[in-house]
């Protein structure tokens, strides 16, 4: 009974129709304001937007050519080894002399190159096929490093060309020195095997490293150059390492994807 006493007083009151009705309060036309403009930019942002993605991999420093694994001819007691590792040899030169029963022999190399492992020693008793030297084909000191990046398969068909890449180099302190800076210049058809690794590089340990998470894909990177640098090569420090860099430098990579639209437009 009260409420409807209420209401019929209602009734009889004259509307208060001289009052203003206030909308909204500043505050809240400050607040709608700010939402609304934020919309705008967000939609703006995702038509004509992008969103740049990184892939990150397992890389080693190499001159481009990849190296080979010198094998003995022949089976005896090696005499002498007369190579060094870290030199540099023209093809068919003397590595070893090993003594067969039909008298002395000298394993040479087959290409040119730089002698980057020795598994012979003096008094080492070797049979025919065996691994006695892992050589780098590089034909002049002069020749530039490349950087050989194995990336995951799944991410391969996404790394464009001439994509930016940044390479973490594992003898150099990138706090101090920043990373190397290089392009992708070619993207292999498809994965690679360890043995196909191992051959490429040399090493079967390195093979076996960079297919544990199953069988990338090898990414050809050309470092930028630099005439004010130590090492000849472009850093994101202005000097970079002062000393230069040998190959068969491990190294991480961060290489720059295709860009991507935020969002994918579904039209029926």
């Amino acid at each position: 009974m009260q409420f409807r006493q209420q209401a019929l007083a209602k009734l009889q009151s004259p509307e208060e129709l001289d009052l203003p009705v206030r909308l909204a309060r500043p505050q809240g036309w400050l607040v709608l304001s700010v939402t609304l403009v934020a919309m705008a930019a967000a939609c703006i942002w995702a038509v004509t937007g992008s969103v740049a993605s990184t892939v990150s991999a397992q890389a080693v420093l190499t001159h481009g050519q990849g190296s080979y694994v010198l094998q003995s001819p022949v089976a005896g007691q090696v005499t002498a080894v007369l190579a060094e590792e870290g030199r540099r040899l023209p093809a068919n030169s003397p590595v070893l002399k090993v003594r067969t029963a039909q008298g002395e022999s000298v394993v040479r190399t087959v290409a040119a190159g730089r002698i980057t492992a020795l598994a012979a020693t003096i008094g080492q008793i070797i049979s025919t096929g065996a691994n006695v030297a892992a050589v780098e084909k590089v034909a002049h000191a002069s020749d530039p490093l490349y950087a050989t990046v194995y990336v995951p398969a799944q991410n391969a068909a996404s790394v464009p060309a001439e994509a930016a890449v940044d390479l973490t180099v594992s003898s150099v302190p990138a706090q101090r020195y920043g990373v190397l800076r290089g392009h992708v210049k070619s993207v292999d058809r498809s994965a690679q095997s360890a043995q196909q690794i191992a051959a490429f590089l040399g090493d079967s340990q390195l093979g076996e490293q960079f297919t544990r998470k199953g069988r990338p894909v090898a990414v050809l990177v050309r470092l930028d150059t630099s005439s004010t640098t130590k090492s000849g090569y472009r850093w994101s420090s202005a000097d970079g390492p002062p000393f230069r860099l040998d190959s068969m430098t491990l190294a991480t990579a961060s290489i720059r994807l295709a860009d991507q639209r935020p969002v994918d437009w579904l039209l029926p």
